[in-house]
């Protein structure tokens, strides 16, 4: 600091001490404000948000690549190779039609979606499924929970079309396929259970059986349950190996894992490999928590991996995210995943291959002539309800409650993200942007009328925020900035935005996972516009 002596008469020295003093004090006080503006800036501030248009992308782009592969809910993977071509699919639990979303991809790093598989209501969830091929046509086993039996449909191409759905009549979830090369065809369950199938793949010829008792967890290790689950099977060098869930897969979240067993035929008798757990998540501070569901694939150049699910720490509103690691083979036959491999860290990527150009576009401008494969209805039929006109989303309202009016979403593919809609109301139409989680807890933002309100909670309570005219462009915009849900609203189509004074925490939801989207209720039709998704560094 710099302190300045004026000349001032022999006689004023009072007034001397005075100018110091007040040139001192100001010095002083210049400090503090300085120090308040640094303190001010380190203070969390909706300024500091930053988007960025791009999502996710697994791919470091030399030559290595990071976990997760797919972002976001798609649990339960099952993986197939054809060629020079990988095709996967994953579970649905929200009874959303279409599903069973297939993706394809040409490296096993870059996914593109291409197709719904399953495009009936057999009104229940779907768990985890097995995508495979035999012969020349493709099939995808997977059970209805909610009807307690498997199904499996077919398809000459994963791209489709896919055919309806045929009843097995096997109870049990999880089904995982095998066939010999005399051509005899089985089908495992969990619990340990199997069928034999009939030529065609299309029916079971015996009663269930258990054929398998799983791998012994140690007593001492904290599990949900044994839970023997999701069974898939890999033939190699007249080995048969089921690689199997056990410990649970929402318990403790090092209870979650992967093992595996081989026989020298597809029904045992098993023995139990010496590098069990193959994947498992071994302390709480890991980064992937409840590592399971593993789906084997090799490549045309003889490498191999091993697809799975789990939650990622401090993300779990997310969901089960799919993650891949390289297998190598012993040389007596047992599969591992090599030593020094960190999950969470770089890992080199399959040789050979090609990214392919397509990916999943989250926003949407509603200029085409189908809602993007990016779209599911919670718990409805989307195609029934919704079309597509003048660049803009019709909805069709139903229900009295976001909660029932079966919302219309999208998976974020991002931890932190911001989602923004226009939205267009009729006099007997409540409709808005909302996050909704899986057990029912929703918030959001809603045009009722020329009001807007901000959705509170599950109840349907709604908290008044201002009244818009006629001539108004809303548009709501909700952001999840790190876990911290932040509500902004614009009448003039964008232009300026004005956030609401309330700040929701996204992580006492419970866990459960977070899925953005529309919804309307009353009676009549909702219009929505220029919806956009984009990434929050």
């Amino acid at each position: 600091m710099k302190i300045v002596l004026l000349r001032t008469p022999p006689h004023s020295f009072k007034n001397q001490l005075l100018i110091i003093c007040l040139v001192f004090g100001s010095g002083i006080a210049l400090a503090k404000n300085k120090q308040n503006e640094a303190a001010l800036q380190l203070q969390q501030s909706d300024k500091m948000i930053e988007t960025t248009e791009n999502i996710y992308n697994p791919d470091l782009g030399n030559g290595y690549y990071m976990n997760p592969i797919l972002k976001g809910d798609w649990a339960d993977p099952t993986v197939v190779r054809d060629g020079d071509d990988y095709y996967l699919t994953s579970h649905s639990g929200n009874k959303s039609i279409p599903t069973m979303l297939i993706w394809h991809s040409k490296n096993l790093v870059n996914w593109e979606p291409v197709t719904y598989a399953l495009n009936e209501d057999l009104k229940s969830e779907i768990w985890a499924a097995d995508l495979i091929k035999h012969g020349d046509l493709f099939y995808l086993y997977f059970p209805a929970v909610n009807k307690g039996t498997n199904y499996v449909i077919t398809a000459p191409r994963p791209e489709g079309p896919w055919s309806k759905a045929v009843d097995l009549k096997v109870s049990g979830i999880d089904p995982g396929h095998i066939a010999t090369p005399e051509g005899k065809r089985y089908l495992h369950l969990d619990n340990g259970s199997m069928v034999e199938l009939a030529p065609d793949g299309l029916s079971a010829i015996t009663e269930k059986k258990m054929v398998y008792e799983g791998w012994p967890i140690p007593e001492d290790w904290i599990v949900e349950c044994f839970c023997l689950e999701s069974p898939k099977l890999t033939h190699r060098d007249g080995w048969y190996y089921i690689t199997v869930a056990q410990g649970g897969t929402s318990g403790p979240s090092t209870g979650h894992m992967i093992t595996s067993s081989r026989s020298r035929t597809p029904y045992g008798p098993w023995e139990h490999s010496p590098y069990n757990p193959i994947v498992k998540t071994e302390k709480r501070t890991e980064k992937w928590l409840s590592m399971g569901h593993g789906s084997l694939v090799s490549t045309p150049q003889g490498e191999w991996f091993i697809f799975f699910h789990a939650y990622e720490n401090g993300a779990r509103s997310m969901g089960r995210q799919i993650l891949m690691l390289p297998i190598e083979w012993t040389s007596d036959g047992w599969l591992r995943v090599p030593e020094g491999i960190d999950q969470a860290g770089p890992i080199k990527k399959p040789t050979g291959g090609i990214a392919v150009k397509g990916k999943m576009e989250l926003s949407d401008d509603f200029s085409g002539k189908t809602l993007g494969l990016q779209w599911k209805m919670i718990n409805g039929d989307i195609r029934e309800r919704t079309s597509l006109r003048n660049g803009s989303l019709i909805l069709k309202v139903q229900g009295d409650t976001p909660l029932n009016s079966h919302p219309v979403v999208i998976d974020a593919m991002n931890n932190s993200y911001q989602v923004e809609v226009s939205v267009f109301s009729e006099k007997a139409v409540k409709s808005g942007l909302i996050f909704y989680a899986e057990n029912g807890i929703y918030m959001g933002l809603e045009l009722d009328g020329s009001t807007i309100y901000r959705l509170t909670g599950n109840g349907y309570s709604r908290e008044r925020i201002t009244e818009v005219k006629s001539k108004d462009k809303v548009r709501f915009r909700l952001s999840n900035d790190h876990n911290d849900l932040l509500y902004w609203y614009s009448t003039d189509g964008g232009e300026k935005w004005k956030r609401i004074g309330f700040v929701n925490n996204l992580i006492n939801w419970a866990g459960s996972t977070i899925r953005p989207g529309v919804y309307a209720v009353g009676s009549g039709e909702a219009i929505f516009s220029n919806f956009v998704y984009e990434g929050i560094k």
